[in-house]
């Protein structure tokens, strides 16, 4: 079974509302977790699903650590948000992993599921080169939260796509392993919980 750290409710009823946040989560930080709570209100979910994705087929990354133990940080970061799930469901796909084939199977393993995107900026720019980018877009509704460096105008976006108006944390995944590799704090950048987990991971 893949596994989505879950309460019952993933399971107990069709026309549930889940939003999908992928990412490498390489590692999971304080702002992702901001963005997934500001999307479960202002969207009005039922969850938000953090799915731990495998390499990105257009974004490289030597430097992406083990899939299993970036999940094991994403699940024990939201063990105390009972609305934002750890999601390994893309790990158990084919590779490569493309947005458009995680979807046709989030649709027929959970009938009756409504999905929405959560997207950065800078992968919004990236989107007309997604696989089957126009299908994804006639299927599914998209948000998009903004990125430095990545402007999105409203009057510039598809009808199915729309702004998050989320409040960004200036954190970055690549800064907190760098932080580590010289030895300086990430204190208040991922959640005390999975802290010491973290500096573990990437002292390596």
């Amino acid at each position: 079974m893949n596994n989505v750290e879950s309460s019952p409710l993933l399971r107990s009823g069709r026309g549930r509302l889940i939003g999908l946040f992928g990412g490498s989560f390489n590692p999971i930080h304080n702002g992702h977790v901001s963005l997934a709570r500001q999307m479960l209100v202002q969207v009005g979910l039922d969850e938000v699903w953090l799915m731990v994705s495998p390499q990105n087929p257009l974004k490289r990354n030597m430097e992406l650590l083990d899939d299993w133990k970036r999940f094991r940080m994403v699940a024990e970061a939201l063990k105390h948000e009972p609305q934002i799930k750890a999601c390994d469901y893309e790990l158990h796909l084919p590779k490569p992993s493309y947005t458009w084939l995680t979807l046709q199977a989030l649709r027929r393993d959970f009938p009756g599921y409504e999905f929405v995107l959560l997207i950065g900026g800078d992968n919004w720019k990236l989107f007309p080169r997604w696989y089957h980018a126009n299908d994804i877009l006639r299927s599914t509704k998209i948000m998009v939260y903004p990125r430095r460096g990545y402007e999105t105008l409203d009057g510039q976006l598809p009808a199915n796509v729309s702004i998050l108006n989320a409040s960004l944390l200036d954190i970055s995944s690549t800064e907190i392993r760098e932080r580590i590799k010289k030895g300086e704090s990430i204190s208040g950048m991922v959640p005390r919980s999975i802290e010491n987990l973290v500096k573990t991971n990437y002292e390596l």
